[in-house]
């Protein structure tokens, strides 16, 4: 029995050694393939994007991104969304129509989860507010209500198609319905990033557009993935940075939304920009701050939004529903910041 073990361990040393070596050499490749860097302008916003990887993919990874563009710009005339706006809800059946419906449908799902805090049709009203904004006008009750007749989720829908050439049709219930993705875009530019980078077979990585970040493995310093979250501060000007705290993140994506930066003082009251879709009017809670982290970006981008609007208490009812949502919210205590954040998330504050 013995002399039968020991032919055994002779048989399995050699495979054993290859196995050593093999992870040895591996783990010496990864170690000594260089992290690349690449940044740029996208959606209006700044991209930078660290791989680690034996190539330059910039040119991959913007084309990824200008086909979310050619989806979800307004500012793209010839995209998807402005078609719709257009008048022309048709969505072609091919990789830019599919990247369209994928955050169609997942916005509408988001808006009936938070009950319409999060709504792609809000775009008027906020554009309404925005103008009182900066010219020192609000818009006054019958212009609040006269937009709200054409703004509200329900009023656009998706009607499947029975030809080849598209994947539906968007059906308004109101022509003046206007289809607006930016509270999510960023954050699926970001998710369409990370899955290129992930077909490519990289492991560590770090996308951000615009704020909204994703994450897997390590930095180059061998160390989880660390992004700040800004100190809410009424800074208009945008010059102040002071990190409110460090979250050590790795294999997640995160977003973050705040009203702190974005408001209007009129007869000594404060105006967040953050508007209600349901009323129509500026929120009036004290959150300031909110960020989410999941395994998707664009969900985050969407919830992170939403919870602007529902305020802390509603952001907590989303979060008992979720288990797969984590938030670190920063609200208004009596002028002081004050922190709540998901029990999960409690592992990943850094000091």
């Amino acid at each position: 029995m013995d002399n039968i073990r020991k032919k055994r361990l002779l048989w399995q040393l050699p495979f054993l050694t290859l196995l050593i070596v093999g992870t040895v050499l591996i783990i010496r490749q990864q170690q000594s393939m260089p992290y690349r860097h690449c940044s740029g302008t996208i959606f209006g916003t700044f991209y930078n994007i660290t791989y680690q990887y034996d190539e330059d993919l910039q040119e991959l990874l913007v084309s990824r991104m200008q086909q979310v563009d050619s989806a979800l710009s307004m500012f793209n005339e010839q995209s998807i969304v402005s078609h719709v706006n257009q008048g022309n809800g048709d969505i072609p059946d091919n990789e830019t129509g599919r990247m369209f419906l994928n955050i169609f449908k997942m916005g509408m799902d988001i808006s009936q989860q938070t009950d319409g805090a999060f709504d792609m049709t809000v775009a008027p009203l906020v554009n309404a507010w925005g103008f009182g904004f900066k010219n020192g006008q609000m818009p006054v009750p019958q212009q609040v209500d006269s937009i709200r007749q054409f703004v509200g989720y329900q009023k656009i829908t998706f009607k499947p198609a029975t030809t080849k050439q598209l994947l539906g049709t968007l059906v308004k219930s109101d022509p003046r319905v206007m289809l607006d993705c930016s509270a999510i875009a960023k954050g699926y530019g970001a998710d369409v990033v990370a899955q290129a980078l992930t077909e490519k077979g990289i492991k560590n990585f770090l996308v951000e557009i615009g704020g909204e970040v994703v994450t897997r493995g390590i930095s180059e310093k061998r160390l989880p993935w660390k992004i700040g979250v800004t100190k809410p501060t009424d800074d208009t000007l945008h010059v102040g940075n002071e990190l409110q705290t460090v979250l050590n993140i790795t294999d997640k994506a995160m977003a973050t939304s705040g009203n702190y930066r974005n408001y209007y003082y009129k007869n000594g009251r404060k105006y967040a920009h953050t508007i209600d879709p349901k009323t129509g009017y500026p929120v009036q809670h004290n959150i300031l701050s909110a960020t989410v982290l999941c395994d998707e970006c664009a969900r985050a981008d969407a919830f992170a939004t939403s919870f602007m609007v529902m305020g802390l208490d509603g952001a907590k009812r989303i979060l008992a529903s979720n288990p797969d949502l984590m938030a670190y919210l920063i609200y208004d205590n009596h002028g002081k910041n004050g922190v709540w954040f998901s029990p999960s998330l409690k592992d990943k504050i850094g000091k």
